[in-house]
């Protein structure tokens, strides 16, 4: 097989090899634990500055005494706060989720929206949690760019940027909508499994033959 000498041959190559060495859904790939959209919505808010297992751990807890929007929205800050003080930055975090679950309840019915445009106007959520929530929970387009697939993009050569909404549009023109948020998590493994920030394991990758920053 040739080696692409584009951007869009190597992300097109990436998104085929990626799918083999990280098969599933979004959904399977996804390394936070939820039941719902709701649910998720609060994992995602909380990940921030935070590891996916010590959030799994605090979860349970926290769904056990808000299980939806409604309940949380009356929750006294003080008590989720002592719930999610494991996640770090409680306080913040704390207050984005009783705000977003008033906005859930106040804008939308107790529901979580599937349109990127609604979600951002929500305490907490910026367009990375929005793509996340459209992808993961809902299997609609929306290719969240966190650092693994800002680092992984520049060494592939498929973009120069580091700026995360201008990654997510240039990949967003290379990567079929339908694969977009799928593709984003496998890059996000890939860039936890093997190609780390300090000590990419080349000799490792299956994306070695064709990636422009393999060390030799």
């Amino acid at each position: 097989m040739s080696r692409p000498r584009t951007p869009a041959g190597r992300a097109r190559r990436t998104n085929e090899l990626l799918a083999v060495e990280y098969p599933g859904s979004a959904r399977e790939l996804c390394a936070l634990t939820y039941s719902n959209p709701f649910e998720l919505l609060v994992a995602t808010i909380l990940s921030a500055q935070c590891t996916d297992e010590r959030v799994n751990m605090t979860t349970p807890g926290l769904f056990a005494r808000f299980p939806d929007a409604a309940s949380l929205a009356r929750a006294e800050a003080s008590d989720v706060e002592e719930l999610v003080h494991s996640t770090g930055f409680y306080r913040a975090k704390a207050r984005n989720l009783i705000g977003m679950a008033q906005g859930l309840v106040g804008r939308f019915g107790g529901e979580v929206p599937t349109r990127r445009e609604d979600l951002v106007t929500l305490p907490g959520v910026g367009r990375k949690t929005a793509n996340v929530i459209r992808s993961v929970a809902f299997d609609l387009p929306g290719l969240p760019v966190d650092t693994h697939v800002l680092r992984l993009s520049r060494r592939l050569g498929l973009t120069v940027s580091d700026d995360p909404v201008a990654v997510e549009h240039v990949l967003n023109a290379m990567i079929p909508a339908r694969d977009r948020g799928v593709f984003s998590l496998r890059m996000i493994l890939h860039g936890r499994a093997v190609c780390g920030a300090r000590r990419p394991h080349c000799e490792l990758c299956v994306l070695a033959s064709f990636c422009p920053s393999r060390e030799t």
